[in-house]
C-alpha cells in the first residue's frame, strides 16, 4: 500500500478528522543517530509552518515518532520499518538511473538505536554521492519515509504532505475525471472490499460528463489493465479513476453499456470541474413516504451530529415522523466523537466502541447521554465506501441492536483514531495510538461490518436509476 494511491478526500477524512478522541502525546526527548528533535503534536490555532525539503533527519524523526507513539510501537521489530524504507530508497535510485554501488542494505540486529545508526550511515554515504541534485534527494527521502509509514500496514497511518490547488481553482471545485465507481480508493487499504464488475455509479461532471458516460457503464479496462483478474481486484486500476492534483496524465477506459451492448474506448483527462452542489452537501435531508426522515450524511465532520439532528427536526415540523433512514453510503469517516454523539440519539448508557492499547487494556467510548433521544426506529444504509468513523457507527448500531443495516459490508478501514504529529519540515505524520474494537469487542478492521440485509447495487440498477437498498430499507420501517 502506498500513501500516494489514496485520494486526498479519503486521507483527510480518515486521518485528520479522526483526531477528536484522545489528545495526542508528544514524543519523548530520546533521539538516535544525529539527535533529531522529537516530533510534536500540532498546537490548536497555531499557524502551519511552510514545508521544507524532506531529509534523513526528518526520516529519523518519523522513525522515532512511530516507535514512541504508534499503537504497537513498543513491540515493533524495527528491522521491518528500515528494510521497507531501504527497498524504496534503492527503487527510487534505480528509477532515476543513478543506482550506486554503496546502496547496499546494512546488517540489522533488532537494536533500535544501532540499526538506525547503520541505516543512516549508508543513506548519507549514498546521497553524498549525488551533490547538487535537490530534486532527486527529495524524491529519495520522500520514497523512503513513505515506505516506512506504509510498512506499518495500518489504514490510518499517513504521511500528509501539503496539497496544492490547481490554477484556476474556485471554492466548490473538484479535481478528477468526474465520475464515481462501484469500487473506490478503499481498495488500496483493503482489496477485499471490491467485487466485480467495476462500473460507473455516478457522473459528477468534468471529463466523464463531456464524454457521455452514464451510471451503469461497465469499466472493462483502465489504461489497458483489467480492474479484476479472476475475481481479484487490481488496486492500481481502480485507483487510477481517482487522480489527485497535479496528476495530469489522461486515463484511458474501455467501456461496455450493457443495455445496448455497445463497447467503446474513451480517454479522460483529469481536471477541475464544478459538480452539482446538491450532490455534494454534507447533509442531505428529505421526507419520504409514510413520514420517514431520510438523511444522507457524507462524512462525520466536527458538527455532523448536530446537523443531522437539525435536519430531522425540520423534517418533523408539523407532522409525526415514523422512522429515520440514515444513508451512510460513501461516508469515508471523520470524527469518532461525532459518530458517538449521533448514536446517542438512539441509546443512552451504552459503550459504542473500545480503543485498546497493544497490551490489551482498553478505553471505552460511551454514549453522550445529554443528547436527546429521538425514540424513532432506525435503518442505516451502508456500502464498501463506509469507512472509519462510519464503521464505528454501523458496528454500534448492529451490536447494540439500535436498528438494521441494509446494503453491503462496510470497508474494513477502521484501525483506530489517527493522531497527528508535526515533523521538522512542517509535514504531518498521523497514525493511531490505540486500536478500535466494536461494542461486542470484535475486530472489524479489514473485515468490515456485515449488513442485516445484503442488497448490492448492480450495473443494471445504476443504469435504470434504481436504488434497491433504499427500497428494501423502506419496507423495514413503519408507515
Amino acid at each position: 500500500m502506498t500513501v500516494k494511491a489514496v485520494t486526498a478526500g479519503l486521507v483527510l477524512l480518515m486521518a485528520v478528522a479522526c483526531t477528536g478522541q484522545t489528545p495526542p502525546r508528544s514524543l519523548p526527548g530520546a533521539t538516535a543517530g544525529t539527535g533529531s528533535p522529537a516530533c510534536a503534536s500540532p498546537e490548536g490555532g497555531a499557524a502551519t509552518p511552510p514545508e521544507t525539503p524532506t531529509t534523513i533527519d526528518v526520516i529519523e524523526q518519523a522513525y522515532l515518532c512511530i516507535l514512541a507513539n504508534y499503537y504497537s510501537g513498543s513491540t515493533l521489530d524495527t528491522r521491518s520499518l528500515l528494510t521497507a524504507g531501504f527497498i524504496a530508497f534503492t527503487q527510487e535510485l534505480n528509477r532515476s538511473g543513478r543506482d550506486l554501488p554503496d546502496a547496499t542494505m546494512p546488517a540489522l540486529t533488532g537494536d533500535r538505536k544501532a540499526d538506525w545508526a547503520a541505516f543512516e550511515a549508508v543513506y548519507r554515504q549514498v546521497t553524498g554521492g549525488l551533490p547538487g541534485q535537490a530534486d532527486l534527494q527529495e524524491k529519495l527521502a520522500a520514497a523512503t519515509l513513505e515506505a516506512i509509514v506504509a510498512s506499518l500496514g495500518d489504514n490510518h497511518a499517513r504521511w500528509l504532505r501539503g496539497g496544492r490547488r490547481p490554477p484556476g481553482y474556485y471554492d466548490g471545485d473538484l479535481y478528477g475525471l468526474g465520475l464515481k465507481a462501484s469500487a473506490g480508493p478503499e481498495v488500496n487499504a483493503n482489496p477485499g472490499a471490491a467485487l466485480p464488475p467495476l462500473f460507473v455509479t455516478a457522473v459528477q461532471g468534468g471529463a466523464a460528463e463531456t464524454a457521455g458516460l452514464r451510471p451503469g457503464d461497465v469499466i472493462e479496462s483502465v489504461d489497458g489493465s483489467a480492474p479484476f483478474i479472476d475475481g481479484d481486484v487490481t488496486p492500481a486500476a481502480v485507483i487510477a479513476l481517482y487522480p489527485q492534483y497535479p496528476q495530469a496524465a489522461p486515463v484511458r477506459l474501455r467501456l461496455l453499456r450493457q443495455d445496448t451492448g455497445r463497447r467503446w474506448s474513451v480517454t479522460l483527462k483529469p481536471g477541475l470541474f464544478q459538480p452539482d452542489p446538491a450532490t455534494m452537501q454534507a447533509v442531505t435531508p428529505k421526507l419520504l413516504r409514510g413520514g420517514v426522515a431520510y438523511v444522507r450524511l457524507r462524512g462525520f465532520a466536527p458538527d455532523a451530529a448536530d446537523r443531522v439532528f437539525r435536519a430531522i427536526s425540520r423534517l418533523g415540523t408539523g407532522r409525526t415522523l415514523t422512522g429515520v433512514l440514515l444513508d451512510l453510503r460513501g461516508n469515508t469517516g471523520g470524527s469518532p466523537v461525532e459518530a458517538t454523539r449521533l448514536l446517542s440519539a438512539f441509546a443512552h448508557g451504552k459503550v459504542t466502541a473500545y480503543q485498546c492499547a497493544v497490551n490489551g487494556t482498553c478505553q471505552t467510548m460511551r454514549t453522550d447521554d445529554s443528547v436527546a433521544l429521538l425514540d424513532l426506529p432506525l435503518v442505516v444504509l451502508t456500502d464498501r465506501g463506509c469507512a472509519s468513523a462510519c464503521e464505528h457507527f454501523s458496528a454500534a448500531v448492529k451490536d447494540l441492536r439500535l436498528g438494521q443495516l441494509v446494503g453491503t459490508r462496510t470497508a474494513g478501514i477502521v484501525a483506530g483514531p489517527a493522531q497527528p504529529y508535526r515533523l521538522g519540515n512542517g509535514v504531518m505524520l498521523s497514525f493511531p495510538s490505540l486500536h478500535h474494537l466494536a461494542p461486542d469487542q470484535e475486530e472489524i478492521d479489514r473485515i468490515g461490518v456485515a449488513p442485516d440485509h445484503h442488497v448490492p447495487l448492480t450495473p443494471q440498477d445504476a443504469a435504470a436509476g434504481r436504488d434497491p437498498a433504499l427500497a428494501r430499507a423502506l419496507t423495514l420501517l413503519p408507515g
